[in-house]
């Protein structure tokens, strides 16, 4: 199904449900005198009884029309504005989980402040996410006397703020903050080793401003916390010489479309050359296969300026799609070593994942997900396909009058800068502000040198000095006013046009470039035409310009040709918009398949990852381990005896003295084979496999629970607690390293015709089973081997100053290293900085629980419970 025909299909009923809306409005409205009459001590105490009524059983959609109501008057009182009915009808979208797309100037800001009053009512928290810190803070300054009269409180989270100021936002009734904030907080609070560590709440209802920008733009690029192993700076190095000597056809290929280069046979053989090597493709030499890949890419596919760029000796990579540092991101798999060896940069240490999460994961935790922005119609198929939400088109408060022309498209580039120069000139000295859109940082750097040698004062606003964006953007409505902005165009913030600008036809919008997607084009001449103001926009195209040359450049060009105007002049034909149209279209759903692979790929892990973050918090909380202790210690018990008979085999028959040997090294035991021997000989009634697992099972319990009297059953509790902290964030960063490892060559499946994801989820489950079983059987040995020393004064339910360490025997097997990691297992264990409180949760038993172990299963099997159903 196309996707334009699957965009109908979920707009089917739209009018049906927007006039519901507006009846729901003309409700609202009904009560504004009845909101009038009340005393502002009255409108306030309104919350206190919303949220007894919530606490009482009533739903937040039950609470709808007065709660509206009473924000609307109260912002009247607080702020000097009405929320208008198109506001009104936005926050209903908003409060339903759904994207409410508004244009430019039709209060965004303000129309989310209904929805997020209301749910903030329920005590659980909302999170409001916007683009960047300014904005969350002005949104929630701004909006903070509105919210402090309701009686809500709002926090904002920043980055590099204080962990308990962090934590306090997050205590707040509304917290704003950026998505990458958020992402990162979630990250970290399941690497937390105490619960008090932690500052996030839980997950329940998100308003994401600019939602497109967000939950697509940013969608491709995962949220990673990682840690420094070993670095190879210096074969970047040698890498980023070697590889300019090579050529384009001959040595590599280039794949622009798919952002790929590889490298030809000629390539290969005259790097092994360079590097004194006489073969690249050992496995000895494996990782320099990725090398020379990335430092391809590297050279002939990043550029400075347009990718990324390069401040105070740090490569930052510039968002294709808003223009903006993304601060804290670095490309994977080499790739930013490898542009860093390029740039002549100090190379920062390779990182190993520690914790991830893709943007799609993390928002499709809340229970009610909605967002708004001006431009989403274009990605309504993404937001129902991954976020299950739909998009509703908000009408505008006053009728649209902006004029947006045709496309002039010329055949070079030269002609179409010296067009576009020659028109901000003449908008500037008639007083019409122009606001020109560039699509990178190089492009709107050449152009401002353009305007300076006509002498045409203007404004750049680019990633370079994105600190000023708010500044720049204001001024950009002024009577004469020239801005060049990269992408971004000051989302979020509006321009306001000056003196007698709506007479000289306000805002002028030039586009230097289209953009992948369409959405972004629309997102620039959205900054005219606010609120019923006049403007104008027209975009400025060449056969040269990336997207046309690599889509649709032989089409054009035969056009062109036909055609004929001469370089110098444009052709403004909507044959030729709609042919560009068309390779956005491709762009737009290339980009959209890379997306849902990522997302698809980070849906093996995330259920991993639900796993292993739900064991984690049982642990945080204090929840008592001695039950499943237990559990673990009796199938650790089984998967050995496993390893040296199955069930056929008499246990006479298998080599005892090595499982003894191996179950010695898991407990202290309490007899030997010769202890047994006669039992094993007697042909008449020889021991059977299921007597000794019973023997070996009672025999291990029996050791557990002289370790609980030893150490007293508060201290065994704390101890299963840290110790399945410790293992579980162990094994699940060699985990990910080993998924990262397997996700880089899983690609080569597709050659024995086998489907990758299908290979990797397979792998993957397997993986993740073997990594769990490991955690359980080191859990086994760690609790029967720590030794702990206790201070004297250690109280029955609060444990001080615990020094965990190991047993002066080496325990083989359990690390590689023999005992030598409990060390760390201590010093980590030490700096902490404190003990850990027990606490024992009551839980109603069923049926099925009170069945004893060892007595026969219910279902008749013959076997004991332990055996069957209670394995």
């Amino acid at each position: 199904m196309s996707t334009d025909l699957i965009n109908k299909v979920l707009r089917v009923g739209e009018g049906r449900a927007m006039k519901a809306m507006q009846s729901h409005v003309a409700r609202i409205g009904a009560l504004e005198p009845e909101m009038e009459k009340l005393t502002d001590a009255e409108l306030r105490a309104k919350t206190d009884e919303f949220r007894a009524r919530i606490a009482d059983g009533a739903s937040v959609d039950d609470l709808v029309t007065e709660a509206f109501a009473v924000v609307r008057e109260a912002g009247r009182r607080v702020l000097g504005m009405r929320l208008f009915d198109v506001q009104m009808i936005g926050a209903m979208v908003l409060n339903s989980g759904k994207v409410a797309e508004m244009k430019t100037g039709e209060g965004k800001t303000f129309a989310g402040v209904p929805a997020v009053y209301l749910n903030a009512l329920t005590g659980r928290g909302v999170h409001v996410v916007t683009v960047n810190d300014y904005l969350a803070k002005r949104d929630a300054d701004w909006m903070g006397p509105l919210y402090d009269f309701l009686g809500v409180s709002v926090g904002v989270i920043s980055s590099m703020m204080p962990e308990d100021a962090r934590r306090a936002a997050y205590a707040s009734d509304a917290t704003y903050g950026t998505n990458a904030e958020f992402g990162f907080d979630y990250l970290r609070d399941n690497m937390a080793v105490r619960l008090s560590d932690c500052v996030q709440r839980g997950h329940y209802f998100c308003i994401v401003d600019e939602v497109d920008s967000i939950l697509i733009d940013e969608a491709r690029t995962p949220l990673i916390i990682s840690g420094v192993p070993e670095a190879a700076t210096d074969t970047y190095y040698r890498f980023a010489r070697i590889v300019p000597t090579l050529k384009d056809g001959e040595d590599y290929d280039v794949d622009e479309k798919h952002r790929a280069a590889s490298p030809t046979e000629s390539g290969v053989d005259k790097v092994e050359k360079a590097l004194g090597i006489d073969n690249l493709y050992l496995d000895v030499n494996g990782n320099l296969v990725n090398h020379l890949i990335q430092a391809l890419k590297a050279h002939a596919l990043y550029r400075k300026d347009k990718e990324y760029i390069v401040r105070d000796g740090e490569l930052l990579i510039v968002d294709e799609f808003t223009g903006r540092v993304l601060e804290g991101r670095r490309y994977s798999e080499g790739l930013h070593q490898a542009l860093e060896a390029k740039e002549g940069l100090r190379i920062r240490e390779e990182n190993q994942t520690l914790a991830t999460i893709t943007l799609q994961n993390y928002f499709r935790m809340y229970e009610k997900l909605s967002g708004m922005t001006g431009t989403a119609a274009t990605e309504a198929n993404e937001f129902a396909k991954i976020y299950k939400t739909d998009v509703v088109s908000i009408p505008t408060h006053r009728p649209m009058i902006r004029a947006d022309e045709n496309d002039y498209i010329f055949k070079t580039k030269d002609a179409k800068f010296r067009a576009v120069a020659d028109d901000i000139a003449a908008a500037h000295e008639r007083g019409q502000p122009v606001l020109v859109g560039t699509i990178s940082v190089e492009i709107s750097e050449m152009l401002a040198g353009m305007l300076t040698r006509r002498g045409i004062p203007h404004n750049v606003l680019n990633a370079k000095n994105h600190a000023r964006e708010a500044e720049i953007i204001l001024d950009a409505g002024q009577r004469g006013g020239v801005t060049i902005a990269t992408n971004m165009a000051g989302r979020g913030v509006d321009i306001k046009l000056g003196e007698g600008v709506a007479e000289l036809g306000g805002l002028y919008i030039i586009g230097t470039e289209r953009h992948e997607s369409r959405r972004i084009d629309n997102q620039l001449r959205g900054r005219a035409g606010r609120q019923g103001d006049p403007g104008a926009s027209r975009f400025y195209l060449s056969a040269e310009d990336d997207l046309i040359r690599i889509f649709a450049g032989d089409r054009i060009f035969k056009i062109l040709d036909r055609l004929g105007p001469g370089d110098d002049l444009p052709i403004e034909a909507k044959m030729l918009s709609k042919t560009v149209e068309g390779a956005q279209k491709k762009v737009e759903e290339q980009n959209f398949n890379i997306r849902k692979r990522v997302l698809d790929y980070d849906d093996v892990l995330n259920k991993q990852r639900e796993v292993i973050y739900s064991e984690r918090r049982r642990v945080l909380e204090g929840e008592d381990l001695g039950e499943q202790a237990r559990d673990w210690i009796a199938e650790a018990l089984v998967d050995i005896v496993d390893q040296f008979g199955d069930e056929e085999s008499l246990p006479a028959d298998w080599d005892l003295d090595a499982l003894f040997t191996q179950l010695g090294s898991y407990y202290p035991m309490s007899f030997t084979v010769a202890d047994i021997r006669d039992e094993l000989d007697d042909e008449s009634d020889p021991l059977t496999r299921e007597e000794l697992l019973d023997r070996l099972e009672d025999d291990i319990m029996a050791a557990y629970e002289a370790r609980e009297a030893d150490l007293g059953v508060t201290l065994v509790r704390d101890l299963e607690r840290w110790v399945l902290l410790q293992l579980i964030d162990q094994h699940w960063r060699e985990h990910l390293y080993n998924m990262d490892y397997l996700r880089e060559g899983i690609h080569l499946r597709a050659l024995g015709q086998k489907d990758p994801l299908s290979e990797y989820r397979l792998e993957g489950h397997t993986m993740f089973d073997e990594m769990m079983d490991l955690v359980k059987m080191e859990f086994v040995r760690y609790m029967f081997h720590i030794e702990v020393d206790r201070a004297p004064e250690a109280e029955e339910q609060k444990v001080a100053d615990v020094d965990y360490s190991y047993q002066s025997d080496p325990i083989q097997g359990f690390d590689g290293s023999g005992g030598e990691g409990g060390e760390e297992f201590a010093e980590e264990r030490q700096q902490t900085g404190r003990g850990a409180v027990a606490v024992v949760e009551q839980r109603v038993l069923t049926d099925e629980d009170k069945v004893g172990r060892n007595d026969p299963c219910p279902c008749g099997s013959g076997k004991k419970y332990k055996r069957c159903h209670g394995a």
